[in-house]
């Protein structure tokens, strides 16, 4: 018997043309990382956002992810990638 532990994940239309713009190394980069929130998205160089219940960023080089868990339906909501600036948070 197995067990299928992974979550769903759900790109917002936003999210997926922020990556657009990214350079092709950075592509595939952000989209490993995207899989490995998949199988587990408390793990890896993350952080909860203030004043936010279950809103989460991952931190991969100058680039962040910025998610919503919904733990309940094992839901993880991908609403917005960038590019690491002082205007990020």
């Amino acid at each position: 018997m197995s067990l299928n532990l992974n979550w769903k994940i759900e790109i917002r239309e936003k999210a997926g043309k922020d990556v657009e713009k990214f350079p092709q190394k950075d592509k595939v980069r952000i989209l490993q990382v995207i899989e490995a929130i998949s199988l587990n998205p408390f793990s890896g160089d993350i952080g909860k956002m203030r004043g936010e219940e279950n809103v989460w960023r991952r931190r991969i080089g100058v680039y962040r992810i910025f998610y919503e868990i919904l733990p309940k339906d094992k839901v993880i909501y991908i609403f917005r990638i960038e590019r690491r600036t002082s205007k990020t948070y």
